[in-house]
């Protein structure tokens, strides 16, 4: 039963949204009771905005950095960032009954790559089936003019500090309004491996029901800044083993999780010689950048050389090549170069690749430049 005005209507400024009456059932654990709650809340009003906001405002805005990640970032905090044009905002949802004011954890104001433009208030009314989207604000007003909470983390402007009529924010963004939308923040110190596999121990005890409390921001803040080390925390408090092997998964095939990330199981056919070939399973995922798919390769070099690993980019069109300016990078676990990590395109390539020879249980993490739609930054063991 919707209760409240008719969806995509404005009244009183404020935007009346219905909840979808069978909203879709969560497919991920969460740690905690209130984690599980946090998920919930946000999966139905990303439900809810996401179809209106493409509808009627920006069709191509998309989930950052794409819907797979979502668990991992509403197992330990609320929110839910929207990337449209070149801007971002992220929707903040409540099911207090009582909309005084907008309540942003830090993660979303303090970590430089979670940093949004907009910040949009919601109250939800699930057993009503509607929501309300009660205002919105600015990083730059959020940030000078927001009250900081040290004992929760969080940033809070009064509904009074808010811009109540949503439409506002397109008008203005039509208009070119050259209004600050960021304020500067201070970078976060990269933390080493052997530290974050300190933090990532004991924040991924489920026992630790508030790990971003748990732990100083500076620290708390840098590692989730590292997607890897984010995902990894969530695995680990859903008591998961190691989700991403690349020998475990030549083995027992690829794990559920990468799977949602796109990783599939594949033979090649190498070449090894003058005029010889041979098989080899391997690992392979999709890439789009600029509206063109990718594919990117893992496999053995070959099966006497079990430490020496093959990373290919080609094209997934038959025939198709790599343009000019493409990189593809290797970096450690702490997102470090090492010697010979880079393959450039300098013109239009059939490949670039790679090959490192790495220690057992070694982590590595990919990126290619440009960036594909949808990056979110994964270690891969070996």
């Amino acid at each position: 039963m919707f209760n409240a005005p008719p969806p995509f209507i404005i009244d009183s400024r404020q935007l009346y949204l219905e909840i979808p009456q069978s909203p879709e059932e969560q497919e991920q654990p969460y740690s905690t009771a209130g984690a599980c709650q946090r998920g919930w809340i946000n999966q139905i009003c990303l439900q809810a905005f996401l179809p209106w906001f493409k509808q009627e405002i920006a069709p191509t805005a998309r989930v950052y950095p794409n819907s797979a990640a979502l668990p991992s970032f509403w197992e330990v905090v609320n929110g839910t960032a929207i990337n449209f044009d070149c801007d971002r905002l992220v929707l903040i949802p409540t099911l207090a009954i009582d909309d005084d004011e907008l309540r942003v954890p830090q993660e979303w104001v303090d970590i430089p790559e979670w940093v949004a433009d907009y910040y949009i208030a919601v109250q939800v009314n699930p057993d009503d089936g509607w929501m309300k989207i009660f205002g919105y604000t600015t990083h730059q007003i959020l940030k000078t003019k927001g009250v900081y909470d040290a004992g929760d983390h969080t940033y809070s402007l009064e509904t009074e500090d808010l811009i109540a009529d949503i439409n506002v924010l397109w008008v203005t963004r039509q208009l070119n309004d050259p209004e600050a939308l960021r304020a500067e923040i201070t970078p976060l110190t990269p933390i080493a491996k052997t530290q974050a596999e300190n933090l990532l121990e004991r924040l991924g005890n489920p026992d630790v029901k508030f790990p971003r409390l748990a732990v100083p921001f500076s620290l708390w803040g840098a590692l989730l800044a590292h997607s890897g080390w984010r995902k990894k925390l969530y695995e680990l408090r859903q008591g998961l083993l190691i989700q991403w092997s690349i020998p475990q998964w030549l083995q027992t095939g690829v794990g559920n999780l990468a799977q949602q990330w796109g990783w599939e199981k594949r033979e090649f056919v190498v070449s090894t010689g003058m005029r010889s070939a041979e098989p080899f399973l391997g690992l392979s995922r999709q890439i789009i950048v600029a509206e063109h798919t990718y594919e990117l390769r893992i496999f053995p070099k070959s099966a006497s050389e079990e430490y020496v690993w093959r990373f290919e980019l080609r094209s997934a069109t038959p025939s198709g090549q790599i343009p000019a300016g493409f990189k593809l990078r290797l970096l450690t676990e702490d997102l470090q170069a090492f010697e010979n990590n880079e393959d450039a395109a300098t013109t239009p390539v059939d490949m670039l690749y790679l090959e490192v020879i790495l220690e057992l249980g070694e982590g590595l993490v990919w990126e290619i430049e440009p960036a594909p739609e949808d990056y979110d930054r994964e270690i891969l063991r070996f």
